[in-house]
């Protein structure tokens, strides 16, 4: 017999776990739970409002629609931090390339939000201005901020509704936080009349539906402006 072959071969040992997902506030103490909700919020309210005005008669598409949701929550985040409600709020960049902060004293972590599967980032996703990663160096330090990410993915259902709002911190391909952030109210403002809401328009439903067989709404009536009285044309001199 063989040495060694009347000995039971070791299991083999486990895979190894996949390592735990941080938690946002884990990464970074100004992400918090109460700030995220009030950002998701936001996003997600921009997009109800630009599905309850949009005119697929007139020719809106899931394109301009998608548009205007975008620019409707980027209004919503920019006039929320210049309200000063919400100092932990300030915009870095009020571009195309929208990127705002959650953070105080110059050390705020910057953000951006896109639509689409919070699974499936595309590499336009990903993409970070110098901006957007300077900041992101100050808030974290150089080594931590490398190759990192954070994003408010607002995921849509076949009708465009919004589903949940995911908050991800992603690093390339590695998913460092995958947090869906809920967005219904704390019991507690939902108890109290009195409590502050969320967002200042938290109660709006968006604009009123159309009644059934109702004509559509008449344009804007444009104030026209009065006549400027006619001035005869002096008769110039002539030098011959």
């Amino acid at each position: 017999m063989i040495p060694g072959m009347d000995q039971v071969p070791p299991p083999e040992s486990p895979a190894a776990e996949a390592p735990r997902r941080r938690l946002p506030w884990e990464i970074h103490p100004a992400l918090a739970e109460d700030h995220l909700r009030i950002c998701a919020r936001m996003l997600a309210n921009a997009r109800r409002d630009a599905m309850a005005m949009a005119s697929y008669e007139l020719g809106d598409d899931a394109w301009s629609v998608g548009c205007r949701a975008f620019a409707f929550g980027r209004h919503r985040l920019q006039r929320a931090a210049q309200s000063g409600d919400y100092p932990w709020l300030d915009i870095l960049d009020d571009s195309a390339h929208f990127v705002f902060v959650i953070g105080g004293n110059g050390n705020g972590v910057p953000i951006r939000f896109y639509r689409g599967a919070a699974e499936d980032p595309t590499d336009r996703t990903l993409r970070q201005q110098e901006l957007e990663a300077e900041q992101l160096s100050l808030a974290l330090g150089e080594d931590a901020a490398q190759g990192l990410a954070f994003r408010f993915a607002v995921e849509t259902d076949p009708q465009g509704r919004v589903d949940r709002v995911v908050f991800l911190a992603l690093r390339g391909e590695d998913v460092e936080c995958f947090w869906p952030v809920p967005l219904e109210m704390p019991a507690d403002a939902q108890r109290v009349a009195e409590q502050p809401r969320l967002i200042a328009d938290d109660g709006y439903v968006g604009p009123p539906a159309a009644k059934p067989g109702a004509p559509p709404p008449l344009p804007p009536v444009v104030a026209r402006r009065p006549a400027r009285p006619r001035v005869a044309p002096r008769q110039q001199a002539s030098l011959l």
